[in-house]
């Protein structure tokens, strides 16, 4: 579900997918406002929005892998790494 939680910058339209159309619906088409699988962007998406919430939370990018962050106190460090859409 992580992919869900992108923001689109593109206005995107797609068909009323089968088992929700009625009479009312029929030839319409909806406007995406949140990625969705299987749509190219989402990962991109998903990943800025980790990225900034994740860089707010006082944690740093590991240049050398940009889907590893570190955040460091005097005695201890957290380090969450990730993998698709999985965090470890």
């Amino acid at each position: 579900t992580a992919f869900f939680h992108g923001d689109l910058k593109e206005e995107l339209y797609m068909e009323i997918s089968p088992g929700f159309e009625n009479e009312q619906l029929k030839g319409k088409v909806c406007k995406l406002l949140r990625s969705i699988y299987g749509l190219k962007q989402a990962s991109r998406q998903w990943y800025l929005k980790f990225h900034q919430a994740i860089l707010s939370n006082g944690f740093q990018m590991i240049e050398e892998d940009h889907c590893v962050y570190i955040k460091m106190s005097k005695n201890n460090f957290i380090v969450i790494t990730l993998y698709v859409d999985d965090m470890l």
